[in-house]
């Protein structure tokens, strides 16, 4: 009898440890599932209509997922194009009087490390440059370029690290003489 009830308890521990190994690796390949997983919502700005597919400066006010910032004559500057990178849509920039900003916060991990990779253009030409462009990442100015020229969608990669469990990444433009484009936003966690 006693021998029964010590093979009972070895039995059940043995089960017990099987069944919290099993629910570990299973949380550990949850986690592990969800690097690489892309963390900007319409980062492709597509989820939004034209207003007017046959006319790219019909302003489209609705930028799912993102918030606008600035003085409301230039972020009104700040619209879905049918200049894109790839797809059918892009972002057109333009503002006349000051800095204007574009945002959006994710979801990250403290000290997880991330790719920030995003398209620019700029149709501006010389002698008429007055431009600038510049990348946020938890508020802290990453990329600061002015006057760019005339560029096709240029590919820029930023590699971070979260300092917390959300980030803001922000685009800040100012475009007085014609556009700048941004598309195919991405962010996601690197090993």
């Amino acid at each position: 009898m006693k021998f029964t009830k010590k093979l009972s308890i070895i039995v059940c521990s043995l089960t017990t440890a099987f069944l919290h190994t099993a629910v570990i690796t299973n949380t550990y390949k949850s986690v592990a599932q969800a690097e690489g997983q892309e963390l900007i919502i319409n980062g492709s700005f597509e989820n939004d209509d034209l207003v007017d597919p046959g006319n790219p400066n019909a302003p489209n006010p609705n930028i799912t997922g993102w918030t606008k910032d600035g003085n409301p004559i230039d972020i009104s500057g700040i619209r879905i194009s049918n200049f894109p990178n790839t797809g059918n849509q892009g972002l057109s920039l333009s503002g006349f009087s000051d800095i204007s900003y574009v945002s959006q916060a994710i979801p990250t991990v403290k000290g997880q490390s991330y790719r920030l990779v995003y398209y620019f253009a700029s149709i501006e030409e010389p002698p008429d440059l007055k431009n600038k462009f510049q990348v946020f990442i938890s508020g802290k100015k990453v990329l600061a370029s002015k006057n760019t020229p005339f560029q096709p969608y240029t590919k820029y990669t930023i590699y971070f690290k979260a300092k917390g469990k959300s980030t803001e990444i922000k685009f800040g433009y100012l475009a007085k003489n014609a556009f700048l484009f941004l598309d195919d936003v991405s962010v996601k966690s690197t090993p």
